[in-house]
């Protein structure tokens, strides 16, 4: 029995000292995030900061359902001369001929996730614009780094394009987007493609877009990066899909798409982030950035809101998270609906 009571005891004291050690975590919680987008993930402090921890979190199991009423198939996506990549189609029933399409990228900081975690979204951007949606499930870091990923969603974008007339899409409405690092590689396709010169990209939706190397290097964060995605996460993020530790001096053309010097010509772009992201200040440089070139863009920053805030219950379902949702469907709806 009093071997029993130590152990019981032991547990007490532990508890007790990780609360103690977190009071400063749930101050800044309550201080900064708005109620309605709290959720229990903000109470555990978490870091991926070794290919350990990216096996445990990659084996953890997500949600592969995709809504009714929407026609999915997983095809593979054969361009000649490029390796093949696996493509998630989603299509509404009855949908228009030719109609606009969405290529998207899912996130994962370059190192885990799958298409599967986008299935709610693609399935309603098609549902409700009435367009045809493909998401990429590009290879990942740190076992495939830069460039194969970003050449990955390149040869997505080339088969999604060469297949327009039987697809049943509008080559002149073919939009590009993707969530942290997938908004990433996105802005960077965007840059890509229109280089390349293969293949018309009208529009670029970058959510929270995981844009510059260089954030792995700062010290001062002014706040942000407390939640979800914080700065160790980020290094290892970097590091893994340049192959390398993050360097101010440079980066390889494309591998970050914040370090292009000229933004001219791009496409036209929504970019949405919240004031507690850790990609914040990236993102609204980028925006402004590209507005200086001519580039149209619409810059919708939420007060309080963390990274990932639109996708963790129950944050996802608040009246601020519908609002940006909303606002990603209407700028789609406009580019390509």
């Amino acid at each position: 029995m009093k071997k029993k009571a130590l152990v019981v005891l032991s547990m007490g004291v532990a508890a007790a000292a990780f609360a103690l050690t977190q009071l400063p975590r749930w101050r800044r919680v309550q201080e900064a995030v708005p109620r309605e987008l709290w959720s229990p993930v903000l109470f555990v402090p978490t870091s991926l900061t070794s290919e350990r921890s990216l096996r445990f979190i990659r084996a953890l199991p997500v949600p592969d359902r995709v809504p009714a009423g929407v026609r999915h198939e997983v095809v593979q996506a054969v361009v000649e001369g490029r390796d093949p990549v696996a493509l998630h189609i989603y299509e509404p029933p009855g949908r228009e001929r030719p109609s606009g399409a969405l290529l998207w990228i899912h996130g994962g900081g370059f190192v885990m996730g799958t298409p599967a975690i986008g299935h709610q979204f693609c399935s309603r951007v098609a549902t409700e614009l009435g367009v045809l949606v493909a998401s990429v499930d590009y290879r990942l870091a740190p076992e495939h780094p830069f460039p194969i990923p970003l050449e990955d969603t390149y040869t997505g974008l080339r088969w999604l394009a060469d297949q327009a007339q039987e697809l049943g899409v509008d080559l002149t409405r073919i939009a590009i987007g993707g969530d942290s690092a997938g908004g990433g590689l996105a802005a960077s396709l965007a840059q890509l493609a229109h280089d390349r010169e293969e293949v018309p990209v009208c529009f670029q939706l970058l959510v929270y877009p995981m844009l510059d190397d260089r954030s792995a290097l700062r010290g001062d964060h002014a706040g942000t990066g407390d939640f979800v995605w914080n700065p160790p996460s980020n290094r290892f993020g970097w590091t893994s899909y340049l192959g390398r530790k993050p360097t101010a001096d440079s980066a390889p053309s494309y591998a970050a798409a914040a370090r292009r010097v000229d933004l001219s010509g791009l496409p036209a772009a929504w970019i949405g982030v919240g004031d507690l992201d850790l990609f914040h200040a990236e993102d609204v440089a980028y925006a402004e950035r590209l507005r200086s070139a001519g580039v149209p863009v619409e810059l919708v920053v939420v007060p309080g809101m963390y990274h990932g805030a639109d996708q963790i219950p129950p944050a996802a379902t608040s009246t601020s998270m519908a609002g940006f949702n909303g606002s990603k469907l209407e700028a789609l709806r406009s580019a390509i609906g």
